[in-house]
């Protein structure tokens, strides 16, 4: 096990957000837009449930992963903070899974 953290994750993807995009896939993601990044979300998402389907427990690591990574550089396209996920991730820990998915707006 590793002492590696979402937070660690986070970090780098500022730090190479901060670089060019010729040495940084990160930039180069972000530079192409947050449409582009939510694309590259979206497959590693599927990827990711392929794997839990169909896949060995390495795979579905791997391509989770994928899909952290990805997230993370949506979130920074986006200007939003791993703080703030947590923060509502907290706010939901108040109430049953099913009474927050009740309460949230439909639309």
């Amino acid at each position: 096990m590793t002492d590696f953290t979402l937070a660690d994750l986070e970090k780098r993807v500022d730090e190479r957000a901060q670089a060019g995009a010729t040495e940084s896939y990160t930039r180069a993601l972000i530079d192409k837009g947050v449409a582009h990044c939510a694309k590259k979300m979206g497959e590693e998402a599927f990827e990711t449930a392929i794997a839990a389907v169909q896949e060995d427990k390495g795979r579905l690591v791997s391509e989770a992963a994928d899909l952290l990574y990805h997230l993370l550089v949506v979130l920074k396209a986006r200007d939003v903070s791993l703080a703030e996920v947590e923060a509502e991730l907290a706010k939901r820990t108040a109430q049953s899974g099913h009474a927050e998915k009740a309460s949230r707006p439909r639309g």
